[in-house]
């Protein structure tokens, strides 16, 4: 199921998405979809991290 959601964004960031649009021949939704996306995957993938970090510690396994 679609809903509609309403967004304010600076002039900036609009001309940003209008130009990106037009350059890429997609709509803004689809971009801003995109966007969002990639959002919820960095912060899923923080989340397990953190999860992961004590453990991989405890067994000596050190990343930056």
């Amino acid at each position: 199921m679609r809903e509609c959601v309403t967004i304010s964004l600076t002039n900036e960031m609009k001309k940003k998405l209008d130009d990106i649009a037009s350059r890429e021949n997609v709509n803004r939704s689809e971009i801003i979809k995109t966007a969002l996306k990639q959002y919820f995957s960095v912060l899923e993938f923080r989340r397990i991290r953190n999860l992961m970090i004590p453990k991989a510690e405890k067994a000596k396994i050190f990343s930056e």
